[in-house]
């Protein structure tokens, strides 16, 4: 049997595939990559690029993560300052650099990456994660005092006020804003690491936070935090898990479909070996394997396989600086995400998988796409 490798054609000559007849259909309707806008700001050419890469692998799917403590990266018109503030200069994690979507760039990214059979889905963060938007807006505070602002990499210190007026007419203008610009079904709020945000409080948060969501016209999207609440099965939420734990009784008895994110397996930001540059720790390195041996349908204990709606594979951006950093961490890894997100358990095989992920070398290699050359994988 000729190996991938024999039957490459040789270096400058056309690719020709052969005729035939491909029987094929994914596994879980939703298939995500998420990038972190917000720690790190990424311009409409760099997501762009992202969009063509990871629509050639079936992601279906790209989740923006708009806003958190150390940025604001999207345009809303009845809150100004958010962006002037929010997406200055120095902003983001080590102060590396400003800038946001002005809603013209949001919506010509939305008709790109529809273009190519990708979903956009927003992200706003809260009640958490919401630093950057108290620096340009001291009223959304409990005190009314302005917070400094931060480039540091802490979570969990900020909140909204949860029996504050001001803090649900900025969240209605924020969802309304950002719907009116949205035409897929979801828009994601966050949820996740309120850990400054008293439990009874989050609660009354999210019960009137969901509802929110759907007086737009979307289906709410949260990280599975917001499935403690009532008000995520009522309002028919989207549950995105991001623990490291193979148990989430919140979520297992929430009802609610659920993304499956494990941070251990798909976290792109997280570093493949001590020795690669890049990325962080805190979930444990990530090898291709790591990433690809693991089933969504068994990952949850109580959450049965027809609650699964999918996987996503987020790339957080404290350790990003250009394209060339979330190429690397991204690619291969990402691949085998989606490899889990489209093909039946029955062909999941890791010897299949790496011969035919070596093979894709060649094209990341022509077109100027720094990914890892994972030891792992033997690269064409």
């Amino acid at each position: 049997m000729q190996t991938l490798r024999q039957l490459l054609p040789p270096a400058g000559s056309r690719w020709v595939l052969p005729g035939g007849t491909i029987r094929d259909f994914p596994r879980y309707a939703y298939r995500g990559a998420m990038l972190d806008l917000a720690r790190h700001f990424h311009d409409p050419a760099d997501v762009r690029a992202y969009v063509d890469q990871i629509s050639r692998f079936k992601i279906n799917h790209l989740h923006l993560h708009l806003s958190d403590d150390q940025g604001w990266r999207i345009r809303i018109d009845s809150w100004p300052r958010l962006t002037e503030i929010g997406g200055a200069p120095g902003t983001g994690v080590g102060g590396a650099g400003g800038g946001f979507l002005s809603k013209d760039d949001y919506r010509a990214l939305v008709r790109y990456a529809a273009d190519r059979f990708v979903t956009i889905v927003p992200e706003i963060d809260m009640p958490g994660h919401v630093n950057a938007a108290q620096v340009a807006y001291p009223e959304l505070t409990c005190d009314g005092i302005a917070p400094r602002p931060r480039t540091d990499m802490r979570v969990g210190y900020s909140s909204l006020c949860a029996d504050n007026d001001v803090t649900y007419r900025f969240a209605d203008d924020v969802i309304r804003e950002l719907a009116e610009m949205t035409p897929g079904p979801y828009l994601h709020i966050g949820g996740d690491e309120a850990m400054s945000t008293p439990h009874g409080a989050y609660l009354r948060f999210q019960r009137r936070m969901l509802p929110l969501v759907r007086k737009h016209g979307k289906i709410p999207f949260g990280w599975h935090e917001i499935a403690q609440s009532p008000a995520a099965a009522e309002n028919g939420a989207v549950i995105q898990f991001w623990g490291r734990e193979r148990s989430s009784p919140a979520v297992a008895v929430s009802g609610a479909d659920v993304i499956l994110s494990p941070a251990n397996r798909t976290y792109l930001d997280m570093e493949y070996d001590p020795m690669t540059p890049g990325g962080l720790d805190w979930a444990g390195a990530i090898e291709v394997r790591d990433a690809y041996d693991w089933d969504p349908a068994r990952l949850l204990t109580g959450v049965p396989a027809e609650r699964v709606l999918g996987v996503e594979a987020p790339l957080w951006s404290e350790t990003l600086r250009d394209r060339a950093d979330l190429e690397f961490l991204a690619f291969p890894r990402l691949v085998a995400i989606a490899e889990l997100g489209w093909s039946p358990r029955v062909t999941h095989d890791w010897e299949s998988f790496r011969e035919r992920l070596g093979g894709y070398g060649p094209r990341w290699s022509a077109e100027g796409v720094r990914f890892y050359r994972s030891p792992q994988i033997r690269w064409y």
